[in-house]
């Protein structure tokens, strides 16, 4: 690992950190000791040397001018980003003096944690920190902003986190990208696809709210009205059962309530998903018949439609449809929502809950941040944050940043940035870009592990989430050794899972020399899945007994107030939610943040191309440049990207979105927001 930073000329291998399902290997090209270059690695079996403008502009971001270098203390009023340097020992002492004193007069649980996977490092985001909080008795974070609704549906249909190889996706002759700007969010996908066309005459069919850059390279694009996508599914399953498209052997053999299935989707008749759908009956027709005549067929499900109120239930649908025609016996045949079952590590061996002494110790959904902040009782008194920018990417922006701005609220921030949210911190700490570490990664798309040794040597005083947390440890007269453990004692720990066969042979030192390694993975079928009837529940007993319906169904989203359009703030092309928003290549790359609308509701608002608008609701507004077209349905808006408020400029989009949680897994509602518009 030493000779990593030790040579100051070479290349280096490395791995793409962000919360991306494509994980790309990368290569890094070092003079003097710096890195000047980022690449893909050509060898990688997947992504093939071939990276984002996000990654290839990485180094903008390692060495931006404005990356931190020092701790900070406050100087002045929160959220004015006013403060002073100060050394590391005299930053620990405060943090844990403070955290002492809380302990003492409020209890452990005023404490809270809250982070995701800025960096997707499993030691980083998931290690020496859980170990810690843990040992602390602080309350515990419920990570569930991003996938965590759609993760549970598919579980009840699937039994886990399981799909099939991309790889396999090249001798696909049918995708469906549903709900998924993959262009933007998982290139690799798209490149795989646009192969199999070339090689196979595959078809790309792209359902969404918005004709982003993945519906505008399909074959088919269709416009579907948000929060809507079970109902399509269900519309094709009716026609599937009635015209006799489905394999009546694989469900005999595979699925359990399969006729139950079919008597229910008999009042989902193509008329009715038409009007509940916005796509025309004949599109209805059009598509069950493709998906029921085209093998091998694949279905990219995607994270868009599972951040409405009926999200997971979308999941839990959509995900029905392989079964009925039976591809999951055909190589690239099947589906994906996410893989990450394969590479499922040890996470008791790297989190040590057994740490943790008061097993009733709260939990806390980090979607509900801001009345969290607000309103809890008992209150929260401390929050760490790291790995997260929750005053741009939480739900709600303008109640968390008053949940921030609490003068009682002891708020420290480890990052890279000055962040929005590090703008409200009493103590600000540096820390490491996932290139200065030392770390394991795991995708949640393609079945390979990968290893980051440090190519280059920690930023001025920046430290790893890992060091902070054993200084933190230290700091708190923690004894236990778990605290003092060294990375690769850590890898080995969470490589040795015994429930997990695919990683067998995987381990430490062979990552070493290797880099990546795959997984052992086998087709799902023929086998069991870990459902409780170990097959493909189209009826699930054990919804019933979670209090959901047992067949999937589509459940209209929730009322969100009395304003004409339905709002859908989506992901954009060069910013990775709030990450790189900062850095001026991206923004450049970018341009700037559009709010896009239909030609009859522009004109009904007498709103042109390019004019300003006023987005509002009762959570807040933006002030934002209209784009006035056919990308979506009358009725929709649209956006693409997390942009912070800067100067004059509203347009941080989260002050317009919800923070009610989803049907199932707690899980974010960001699209099912409504808004009214106004020409400024």
């Amino acid at each position: 690992m030493a000779s990593f930073i030790d040579e100051r000329e070479g290349v280096f291998h490395a791995v793409c950190p962000l919360d991306c399902p494509d994980q790309c290997g990368l290569l890094l090209h070092k003079e003097n000791g710096r890195i000047i270059k980022v690449d893909g690695d050509p060898q990688h079996p997947v992504t093939k040397g071939h990276i984002c403008n996000k990654v290839r502009n990485m180094t903008e971001r390692i060495y931006d001018e404005n990356r931190l270098t020092y701790p900070l203390k406050r100087t002045g009023p929160k959220g004015e980003g006013k403060f002073e340097r100060i050394s590391w020992e005299e930053a620990i002492q405060t943090i844990t003096s403070r955290w002492k004193e809380l302990i003492e007069s409020d209890g452990p649980e005023s404490i809270l944690p809250y982070s995701f996977y800025g960096n997707m490092g499993r030691l980083n985001a998931e290690g020496m920190d859980r170990r810690f909080f843990h040992r602390l008795g602080a309350s515990r974070l419920d990570q569930t902003i991003c996938s965590s609704a759609g993760s549970e549906g598919y579980k009840y249909t699937m039994g886990g986190s399981l799909g099939i190889d991309p790889e396999d996706t090249i001798h696909s002759k049918l995708f469906i990208f549903w709900g998924i700007n993959a262009a933007s969010t998982n290139m690799h996908q798209i490149a795989l696809a646009q192969k199999a066309r070339k090689q196979n005459g595959a078809k790309i069919i792209v359902i969404d709210v918005h004709k982003n850059q993945t519906g505008r390279l399909a074959d088919w694009f269709i416009p579907i009205l948000p929060g809507t996508d079970s109902a399509l599914a269900l519309g094709m399953m009716h026609i599937l059962f009635s015209e006799n498209r489905v394999n009546r052997d694989f469900l005999q053999k595979y699925t359990v309530g399969h006729d139950e299935l079919r008597e229910h989707v008999v009042q989902y008749d193509p008329h009715r998903v038409s009007a509940i759908t916005g796509v025309p009956v004949e599109d209805i027709y059009k598509l069950a018949r493709m998906y029921g005549e085209t093998s091998p067929a694949f279905i990219r499900i995607g994270n868009g439609p599972q951040h409405h109120d009926n999200g997971g239930m979308f999941v839990r649908t959509v995900s029905c449809l392989p079964a009925l025609t039976g591809q999951w016996l055909v190589k690239g045949g099947g589906a994906i929502k996410g893989n990450s079952a394969y590479l499922a590590s040890n996470t008791a061996n790297l989190q040590r809950p057994d740490l943790l002494e008061n097993k009733q110790t709260r939990v806390i959904n980090m979607n509900l941040l801001g009345d969290t902040l607000l309103t809890l009782d008992p209150p929260v008194k401390s929050l760490y944050v790291y790995g997260s920018n929750p005053a741009v990417v939480a739900p709600e922006s303008n109640k968390v940043r008053n949940g921030l701005a609490r003068e009682d609220l002891f708020t420290v921030v480890h990052d890279l940035f000055l962040t929005e949210t590090a703008k409200y911190a009493d103590i600000v700490l540096p820390s490491t870009s996932s290139f200065e570490n030392t770390d394991i990664y795991t995708s949640y798309w393609h079945h390979y592990i990968q290893l980051q040794q440090p190519v280059i040597e920690p930023y001025v005083e920046s430290k790893s989430n890992l060091d902070v947390f054993k200084l933190l440890a230290r700091g708190m007269g923690f004894a236990e050794s778990v605290f003092e453990e060294t990375e690769a004692e850590m890898i080995t720990q969470a490589l040795n899972n015994p429930r997990n066969p695919y990683l067998d042979g995987i381990n430490y030192e062979a990552l070493m020399e290797q880099h990546f390694m795959k997984a052992k993975v086998k087709p799902i079928f023929p086998g069991n899945l870990p459902t409780p009837s170990g097959k493909i529940e189209l009826l699930s007993q054990k919804m019933l007994e979670d209090g959901y319906p047992s067949l999937p169904t589509y459940i209209p989203l929730v009322n969100d107030g009395d304003h004409p359009y339905q709002f859908v703030p989506g992901p954009n092309h060069h910013f990775l939610n709030s990450t790189f928003s900062n850095n001026q290549k991206h923004i450049s790359l970018e341009k700037e943040l559009r709010v896009y609308m239909n030609l009859q509701d522009a004109w009904k608002a007498a709103i042109e191309d390019g004019d300003m608008v006023r987005v509002w609701n009762q959570r807040g507004e933006c002030m934002l440049k209209a784009t006035v077209g056919e990308n979506v349905l009358p009725g929709v808006v649209a956006t693409q990207g997390l942009w912070a408020d800067s100067g004059d400029t509203k347009q941080l989009v989260n002050t317009l979105t919800p923070d009610r949680i989803a049907d199932m897994g707690g899980g974010a509602t960001f699209f099912s927001g409504r808004v009214s518009i106004e020409k400024i």
